[in-house]
C-alpha cells in the first residue's frame, strides 16, 4: 500500500528503550539477592559471566540521567523475580523492593513512565530445583510474585508486561538456559507444552490480578512475533508458513487476547500426544485475561518451505530467531532476498511493517515494539566516541516501517528497541552490542565501566525530539 501523505506518530506515543535486570544490573548476589536460573548456568564458552553486566545496580542514576538526556517518554525493564523473593516464593528481600522504588522512582523524577516487565528468563533457581514452569505451582508462585510487584510499585507503575518470549522460552529454552526437562522423561514435547501451559495460565491470573488491583494500569504480553513467509508461491509452502506462524506466534497471542489454544497448534499437540493438561479453573481464568494492550518483540522475519517427512521429529532452533524444522510442518529456509548482520540475523524492515499489519488484523488492540535492534561489534575511539552508522540505518529504515504501519491504520503506542544500553547477550556475550550508551568493559575485562555517548544516542535524541519526524543523519 502506497500513501501519498505519511500519519505521524501519536502525540502521547512512547518512545524509549528496553533492557532486562540479569543481563544489565550486575550485583548478582549483592544485598540479599538470590540466585536465579541465569546466575547458575553455564555460560557459552569465550563469555562472560552474569555477576556484573553492566553493573547498573549501582550506576542506575547515571543510567536514567542518560535516557532522560535522549529524551525518553518510558523505559522498560524487568524485575529480577530472585532480587525480591530470594527463595522465589516466602519471605520478601527488602533490599529489593528499595532498589526498583529507587529505580522507579528515578524514572518519574524526570518524566519517563516506567514499563515493567514481570519476567524476563530468570526464575529463582530454588525454584528451579522445584521443577521450575514444569511444575504446576509454578502458576501460584508468578501469581504470588505478581501481588507483591502490584503491592509495591503500583501506586506508581501504569504500564505492566507480563512474560518477555514466552514463544522463544517454549520454542528455544535450552539455548537461553531456561527450559527444564526431567530425567526420564519419555514425552518431552508433552513436557514442553504442558509448561508453556503454566506460563499462559499464569499469565492470564496475573492479567486477571492487576485489574482487580490496579484498575487504572494496563497490561499486556510481549512475545517475539516474527511473521512467517513461504519460501515459494507453492501451496504447500504456504501451508507450511500458516504452520509455523501458529506454532511460532499465534498460539500466544490467540490465548492472550481470546483466551484459547490455537486450532492448528492444538491439532499438531493432539497428533503427538502432546496435548496439555488442565486443571479446574484454566479455561476460566484464561478467558477473563483481557489484556489491554500488545508489547511484542521484533527483530527478523523467517522463511519456511515444505517437509514432507513422515516421521514426527521436532529440531530445536539454533538459535532464539531460528525456526529449527518439525517433519511434516515445516523447515528452515534461508531468504535470499534479505541482507544479514554481523551475527547472522537476517534484516527486514517491510517485515517490521508486514508483521505489525497482521498483528493489528487479527487483535486489533493497541501495540508496543519491547525489543527491537541492531547487535554488532562497537568500538570506543580514543577521543570517547563510538561511530555507530549501521545501527543508526537498521534503526531508521525500522521506524521507517512502522510510521508506515501507522498510516495503515495500525495503533502503535510506543517504540523501545533494545537495548537502551550496552548489556550483556544471552548466548554472544559483551562482544554483541545493542546500546545507545556504550558501557566501558570487555568480555572479561571490566575496565572503568564508564558510559559513553554512541552516534545514535544523539540520533535517536532527535528522532524523539522530532517525534519520528526527522530520522536524517
Amino acid at each position: 500500500m502506497l500513501h501519498k501523505k505519511l500519519a505521524p506518530f501519536p502525540k502521547d506515543f512512547l518512545w524509549g528503550a528496553s533492557t532486562s535486570a540479569y543481563q544489565v544490573e550486575g550485583a548478582h548476589l549483592e544485598d540479599g539477592k538470590g540466585p536465579s536460573c541465569q546466575d547458575v548456568k553455564t555460560v557459552p564458552a569465550g563469555t562472560s559471566e552474569l555477576d556484573v553486566c553492566a553493573d547498573q545496580y549501582h550506576r542506575y542514576k547515571e543510567d536514567i540521567a542518560l535516557m532522560a538526556e535522549m529524551g525518553f517518554k518510558t523505559y522498560r525493564f524487568s524485575v529480577s523475580w530472585s532480587r525480591l523473593l530470594p527463595e522465589g516464593t516466602g519471605k520478601v528481600n527488602p533490599k529489593g523492593i528499595e532498589y526498583y522504588n529507587n529505580l522507579i522512582d528515578e524514572c518519574l523524577k524526570y518524566g519517563i513512565e516506567p514499563l515493567v516487565t514481570m519476567f524476563h528468563f530468570d526464575m529463582p533457581a530454588a525454584l528451579d530445583k522445584r521443577g521450575s514452569w514444569g511444575n504446576r505451582e509454578s502458576v501460584d508462585w508468578f501469581v504470588n510474585f505478581a501481588k507483591l510487584l502490584f503491592e509495591n510499585f503500583g501506586d506508581r507503575v501504569k504500564y505492566w508486561l507480563t512474560i518477555n518470549e514466552q514463544n522463544i522460552l517454549t520454542l528455544a529454552g535450552p539455548v537461553i538456559g531456561t527450559l527444564m526437562i526431567p530425567e526420564g522423561c519419555t514425552n518431552v514435547l508433552k513436557e514442553i507444552y504442558q509448561q508453556n501451559h503454566h506460563m499462559m495460565v499464569a499469565q492470564a491470573k496475573a492479567m486477571e490480578l492487576c485489574h482487580q488491583m490496579l484498575p487504572h494500569a494496563k497490561i499486556g504480553p510481549a512475545p517475539n512475533i516474527s511473521l512467517v513467509y513461504p519460501a515459494s508461491c507453492k501451496p504447500e509452502d504456504t501451508m507450511a508458513a500458516q504452520n509455523f506462524n501458529a506454532i511460532r506466534n499465534w498460539l500466544y497471542l490467540d490465548m492472550a487476547v481470546y483466551g484459547r489454544y490455537n486450532n492448528l497448534v492444538w491439532s499438531y499437540l493432539k497428533e503427538n500426544d502432546a496435548l496439555p493438561e488442565f486443571m479446574p479453573g484454566d479455561e476460566e481464568s484464561m478467558k477473563n485475561a483481557h489484556p489491554d494492550f500488545i508489547g511484542f518483540n521484533y527483530y527478523n522475519t523467517s522463511t519456511v518451505k515444505a517437509n514432507h517427512e513422515d516421521e514426527y521429529k521436532r529440531s530445536s532452533s539454533e538459535d532464539q530467531q531460528s525456526a529449527g524444522k518439525v517433519a511434516g510442518l515445516y523447515d528452515s529456509f534461508r531468504n535470499p532476498n534479505l541482507t544479514v548482520t554481523e551475527f547472522g540475523w537476517e534484516i527486514d524492515p517491510l517485515g517490521f511493517r508486514n508483521t505489525i499489519r497482521e498483528i493489528y488484523s487479527r487483535y486489533h488492540l493497541p501495540m508496543i515494539v519491547t525489543e527491537n535492534g541492531l547487535g554488532a561489534y562497537d568500538t570506543l575511539t580514543e577521543d570517547g566516541k563510538v561511530h555507530d552508522p549501521y545501527r543508526i540505518e537498521y534503526l531508521r529504515q525500522h521506524i521507517t516501517a512502522m510510521r508506515l504501519a501507522v498510516s495503515d491504520g495500525c495503533d502503535m503506542m510506543g517504540y523501545c528497541p533494545w537495548s537502551a544500553i550496552d548489556l550483556i547477550s544471552t548466548h554472544e556475550g559483551m562482544r554483541k552490542r545493542y546500546g545507545f550508551i556504550y558501557v566501558d568493559r570487555d568480555e572479561f575485562d571490566l575496565k572503568t565501566l564508564d558510559r559513553y555517548r554512541k552516534d545514535s544516542f544523539f540520533w535517536y535524541k532527535k528522532v524523539i525530539a522530532t517525534n519520528g519526524e526527522d530520522l536524517s543523519d
